[in-house]
């Protein structure tokens, strides 16, 4: 007999007090593990650890790697590092990001799917785009139960909504009543039945950890999908996760949909930026030419007036797609 006793929890804006909440909420003896990931600054230091224990008598603190599994505690992901579980142990690694993170919320689900199938209870929490998506259907295809925010409650609706939008989930809930299902799953035994485990979970888990997936990998995992990646302009493989869709390449960087579509906004307004300083530095040259030119060979120089001015004109139309929001991310 097991109990579902492996808590996984991700959020991102607006997570922090909801985790707090959270854990205020939980008994002093809970009997489960809880793991979390909070999207963080990859290079700021965090005192996460000292504002979730303010809320909790249960022990805080950010995960190291190798320490092992134990009942009542709550580890967080360490800034700029994937939070992972491994039977008995955690792993806490510098793996590829995912949804444009590190860490990132769907590494450490699936991996606590794939260690612990249907002991674990994953609870997406406020948060914007989809991180924890894939993640969640990991852990419903291992036997899991799966627990979402109210979208009505949370800061942020962003990730309960997209969790809800994509997948059958097991409970929706304000969360207050959330953390009385985890204490309710966390004691209750059940007979686990044998492993179900996707095969190619496995191969997930690994990349995240840094595991070189290569191009034979790859196509172990999905197909071309014709798109560029965001992080490093590599192909992107379109992986099938039942009914959802998930991006990777054979470095390891994942997307979900709605992360995709918004990295890729980005890339366009840079790409915009970019060429609208390289067209306003073209024109000033021009231009500088002209006036050098403009007594000794007046044609030459009222040629590279002309260019300036076409020059100038086409940076107006940049200039106004960017200052008129014309392009857009989804942030």
């Amino acid at each position: 007999m097991a109990t579902r006793d492996i808590v996984t929890l991700g959020a991102s804006a607006g997570g922090i007090d909801t985790i707090q909440r959270l854990v205020s909420k939980l008994p002093d003896d809970f009997p489960g593990s809880i793991m979390v990931v909070q999207h963080l600054h990859p290079r700021t230091p965090s005192v996460l650890d000292e504002i979730i224990q303010r809320a909790t008598t249960l022990s805080v603190r950010f995960a190291t790697d190798g320490e092992p599994i134990t009942r009542g505690q709550i580890r967080l992901a360490p800034p700029n590092c994937h939070l992972l579980v491994e039977k008995g142990y955690l792993r806490v690694v510098r793996g590829p990001r995912e949804n444009r993170h590190r860490p990132a919320v769907d590494p450490l689900f699936r991996s606590a799917a794939w260690a612990y199938g249907p002991r674990v209870a994953a609870v997406i929490l406020s948060g914007t785009l989809d991180d924890g998506v894939s993640g969640l259907w990991a852990v419903r295809s291992c036997g899991g139960t799966t627990l979402v925010q109210d979208p009505k409650e949370a800061a942020q609706s962003g990730m309960p909504m997209s969790a809800l939008v994509a997948l059958n989930v097991d409970h929706v809930a304000p969360v207050d009543r959330i953390a009385t299902l985890l204490d309710e799953l966390a004691r209750t035994e059940f007979d686990p039945g044998p492993a179900q485990r996707p095969p190619e979970l496995g191969l997930e888990v690994a990349a995240a950890e840094g595991a070189e997936m290569g191009v034979e990998g790859m196509r172990k995992l999905g197909r071309p999908s014709g798109f560029s990646c965001p992080a490093c302009h590599g192909g992107l493989w379109e992986l099938t996760e039942g009914e959802l869709e998930v991006y990777r390449c054979h470095i390891g960087h994942t997307f979900g949909p709605e992360t995709l579509q918004e990295a890729q906004s980005r890339e366009v307004e840079f790409a915009l930026e970019s060429a609208l300083r390289a067209l306003e530095e073209q024109s000033a040259a021009a231009r500088r030419l002209s006036e050098r030119l403009e007594a000794s060979i007046p044609t030459l120089g009222l040629r590279y007036e002309k260019q300036a001015g076409n020059l100038e004109e086409q940076a107006a139309v940049i200039r106004k797609l960017l200052r008129n929001g014309q392009v857009q991310t989804t942030d």
